[in-house]
């Protein structure tokens, strides 16, 4: 006897008694089809929308810390609670030297100004930084460069314009070399950078003018003060566990309480990065728990089909049973007309999430920050329609044991 499954006159007898009540077996196997396509496009799906989230804080290092001055909540020394502070380059200093985890720093400061180039003007941000700024906050660099350490140490009258600002200043001519006045003081222009992401530490650098820290402090008397400081811890470690030595710095120059951990305004991206992740995987469970409510279902209509089918062909099976066939072979028959079911409604709800994702991808990606990933891995795919198939046999191993113990002289009696 031929092999069942191999058997193309079998194959024909499958399709035969799928097609042979065709609403019925439309309605279970589009049941199969959104189930699968539902599976699929919630799991690209909520890839695509961590990718979405995570676009926002792109060129920011995941690491990243930082901290400003705020006023103290608690007497101290003789001070009053509500006392102004400020920090120096003297706590920076201190703090880069008793930090064991320390890997970048960058003090800043910010001054709001008028900038003009001939007759053209516009008005934003100056922020003036350290070299290791742009290790932390990684710009895109439309031309030239950004601001380095040796900027910095030579006190260089320097500047990276943001993007908005050099089109303002220069409309589509090249700023590079050409100089900029900055509330009355001429920087010559070294690069012309953008922001990757929204999130942005004192303002967006699309609308601010770059310079080093040295030299906006000597131009400006700004003296030893600093508005803020970011930092990035190495790694295995976070910025709150380099905290202990950033208020040891601190407190070491200034009348704050030990006990006063309000006077100081802290961050901790990756504390923000962590929710983040908390919260996709959140979505993650809760589209693969939709998704195999869905496929339950989908899985239960395949069985209910199944046992119709070997319920309305008793008499066909019984007939089988008397001329010799073997219960290994009806088992075979009904479980490949089940698995042909799923396997074929399953691939087709795979390609069209696959389609509907790859929609989704086109009309969110970003010529800068790049794509979102709304995609379904090969693997991931895979999975989902073999997870389909093996359901989709068990739900048709009822009613095939059921045919196989089918007595021929009952089956032939059967009405």
């Amino acid at each position: 006897m031929k092999n069942p499954i191999f058997d193309i006159d079998n194959w024909r007898e499958i399709l035969a008694t799928l097609s042979r009540n065709k609403t019925r077996t439309f309605l279970t196997a589009f049941g199969i089809f959104w189930g699968t396509a539902m599976l699929a496009m919630l799991w690209g799906g909520a890839a695509g929308l961590e990718g979405l989230m995570m676009r926002n804080f792109q060129g920011f290092a995941t690491n990243m810390g930082g901290c400003s001055p705020s006023r103290t909540t608690i007497p101290y020394k003789g001070y009053k609670k509500g006392m102004e502070w400020s920090l120096t380059d003297e706590d920076v200093t201190y703090f880069r030297r008793i930090c064991p985890i320390l890997e970048y720093s960058s003090a800043m400061m910010f001054n709001f100004a008028t900038f003009k180039h001939g007759d053209k003007k516009a008005s934003g941000q100056i922020q003036g930084v350290e070299g290791d700024f742009f290790k932390m906050q990684i710009p895109v660099i439309n031309s030239g460069r950004v601001i380095n350490s040796s900027d910095v140490t030579d006190l260089r009258k320097v500047v990276a314009l943001g993007k908005n600002v050099a089109a303002e200043l220069f409309g589509a001519a090249d700023p590079i070399g050409q100089h900029v006045e900055l509330n009355g003081i001429y920087f010559q222009v070294i690069g012309v950078i953008g922001q990757k992401g929204e999130a942005s530490i004192g303002g967006r650098v699309d609308d601010s003018a770059v310079i080093p820290s040295s030299t906006m402090r000597r131009l400006y008397n700004k003296g030893n003060k600093i508005d803020a400081l970011l930092f990035t811890a190495t790694s295995g470690h976070t910025p709150t566990d380099a905290k202990p030595w950033l208020w040891r710095a601190i407190r070491s120059n200034h009348p704050i309480s030990p006990d006063d951990d309000k006077a100081m305004w802290f961050m901790d991206i990756s504390e923000q990065f962590a929710m983040v992740d908390n919260l996709f995987l959140g979505i993650s469970l809760l589209a693969l728990f939709v998704g195999a409510g869905t496929l339950l279902a989908g899985v239960i209509g395949v069985g209910n089909i199944m046992w119709i089918i070997v319920k309305e062909r008793t008499q066909e099976i019984g007939i089988r049973r008397a001329i010799g066939a073997k219960p290994r072979d009806i088992i075979v028959q009904v479980l490949a007309e089940s698995m042909t079911l799923t396997a074929i409604s399953g691939v087709a709800g795979v390609c069209f999430a696959t389609g509907v994702l790859q929609v989704a991808e086109k009309m969110t990606f970003d010529p800068v920050r790049g794509s979102a990933h709304f995609e379904l891995a090969f693997s991931d795919a895979v999975g989902i329609v073999v997870a389909f198939l093996l359901l989709g046999s068990l739900a048709g191993l009822v009613p095939a044991l059921r045919a196989m113990r089918i007595k021929p002289v009952e089956a032939l009696n059967d009405k």
